[in-house]
């Protein structure tokens, strides 16, 4: 068990701590009341070659003048089809026999819930706890909660920017079991959420998840969107977004082990990235 904090890792907790120190920012005056969007991602292949991928992400917040609640949930799911033909009779004469094999090649899906608190015109506490599952990236289960503290250093009408950081605990079900790691731990986590309006049609968005597993601290693992939305009507929107995941301890995939009747224990790639269209709808 390691708990040496590379300079990477000071880098990123001295550039918060710096954050926090600067100041408060002056108080913006806030919409109230419920608000929310859905995103709709829907993408079909066919012909000798076919493939799904749908995926629906939805976010539901409630404002009030020192608090609000947010809670967010989606998935997205990919199935390719491929065909194996077959032919039987003479060179001159047969019949060509297809059969269809469809498999999942992509699942994600998430629930989280979260509660900020002002203290402050500029500062808040919050707290939250999430679910997620992506079998592709190892893990079958992921339970998290966090509390913390953030600032938010400006709220205005073009432009939005949040930061925090918070303690977590963790606890996940990976698919293949790692004897070496433990399946729940306390971390570290800091983050940031960025806004902003680049024409009176386009929005520009940015958002930083970074969790440290305080157990070990080789366990770094990263979550960054960056999103681009051009508004087609009122309340219509077009969303381009590119999601890469990173974690330095990936989980274990089973590889079988050619020529006998054994497995080996390899790990997963380090990063993920997922790229959507979407149709977005707030209300």
């Amino acid at each position: 068990m390691s708990h040496r904090i590379s300079g990477p890792r000071l880098s990123l907790l001295a550039l918060f701590a710096a954050l926090f120190w600067s100041g408060p920012v002056p108080a913006q005056e806030k919409e109230v009341g419920w608000s929310g969007n859905s995103e709709l991602t829907f993408v079909l292949t066919a012909g000798n070659s076919s493939s799904s991928t749908l995926g629906l992400k939805t976010g539901l917040d409630r404002v009030w003048e020192n608090a609000a609640v947010r809670f967010s949930a989606g998935g997205i799911r990919t199935e390719a089809t491929t065909v194996s033909r077959a032919a039987t009779g003479t060179a001159s004469s047969f019949s060509v026999a297809e059969v269809e094999d469809t498999e999942k090649t992509a699942e994600n899906y998430f629930v989280r819930g979260r509660y900020d608190r002002n203290v402050s015109d500029a500062t808040f506490l919050f707290g939250g706890v999430g679910w997620e599952r992506n079998t592709f990236a190892g893990f079958d289960n992921r339970y998290a909660l966090v509390s913390g503290v953030g600032q938010t250093w400006f709220e205005e009408e073009s432009r939005k920017f949040r930061t925090d950081v918070g303690l977590t605990y963790t606890v996940q079900d990976d698919v293949v079991k790692n004897p070496d790691v433990e399946d729940s731990f306390l971390g570290l986590r800091a983050s940031w959420d960025y806004l902003r309006s680049v024409t009176e049609t386009t929005d520009y968005g940015s958002t930083l998840i970074v969790d440290e597993n305080l157990d070990e601290t080789s366990d770094l693992r990263a979550d960054l969107t960056n999103w681009i939305a051009v508004q087609m009507a009122e309340g219509l929107a077009l969303k381009t977004s590119l999601q890469l995941l990173f974690d330095n301890e990936p989980a274990l995939v089973s590889v079988p082990l050619q020529g006998t009747e054994e497995s080996v224990l390899t790990e997963l790639d380090r990063v993920d990235s997922v790229f959507t269209v979407a149709l977005v709808v707030k209300f």
